[in-house]
């Protein structure tokens, strides 16, 4: 095997979240009182809560009102809008089978992420579900990357980050890991370019082939 433990981000890299997110972020903008008519909602799939709502609001404080509005919306409607991308399902049970270790490393807290992944069908195949605190102790990738790197089952082993936007390439060089991007995510190539990910897959099957086998051309 390439690698033996693998990272995954989880929005826009395992499954596709963006109508529940897009309608989570139009409710609390109506209830902040914000025009969304020329907001680019592309932006909002992948990078920490914190930091999208800081562009629109003055204050710490408005901040976390808002963090707190689109908490309770997402829970109640917007984290059942998920579906898995075509073949993750497969993906994860090869990596599984071949004895691959495989961690979540998302932007969202460990307590939104892990219901999302059990009613997905996919929680199963994480060795550990990491992601963000529910406060601003762990809210970059960076954090929850180097959150996840001290444990025990991960020393030694050779690891991957996977993941579809810029944060997930910065997260990944912030922490000395090689990354791989997916190219069906909210990211796009010329946004990944500067990064030079080792690969961009086009499908689950192509990256599960480049983890276990790496590439001929490399």
């Amino acid at each position: 095997m390439r690698y033996d433990a693998v990272l995954f981000d989880v929005d826009g890299t395992l499954i596709d979240s963006a109508p529940g997110i897009r309608e989570t972020f139009a409710h609390t903008f109506q209830e902040l009182g914000i025009d969304d008519k020329n907001i680019d909602y592309n932006q909002f799939f992948g990078p920490p809560l914190r930091r999208s709502y800081a562009k629109f609001l003055r204050t710490p404080e408005e901040v976390e009102h808002a963090v707190d509005l689109y908490r309770a919306y997402y829970h109640e409607k917007g984290s059942h809008m998920c579906v898995l991308y075509p073949g993750v399902a497969d993906m994860l049970q090869a990596l599984r089978r071949a004895g691959v270790v495989l961690c979540t490393a998302t932007s969202k807290p460990v307590t939104v992420v892990t219901p999302i992944l059990q009613e997905l069908g996919i929680a199963e195949y994480f060795h550990v579900i990491g992601g963000a605190s529910e406060d601003s102790s762990i809210d970059t990738k960076t954090a929850v990357i180097r959150d996840l790197l001290p444990r025990d089952f991960l020393q030694g082993k050779k690891i991957l980050m996977v993941g579809d936007r810029r944060d997930d390439m910065e997260g990944a060089g912030d922490c000395g890991l090689p990354a791989a991007a997916v190219a069906y995510g909210y990211g796009s190539k010329e946004e990944l370019a500067p990064y030079r990910p080792l690969i961009l897959a086009n499908s689950c099957n192509e990256l599960t082939n480049f983890i276990l086998e790496g590439d001929s051309n490399e």
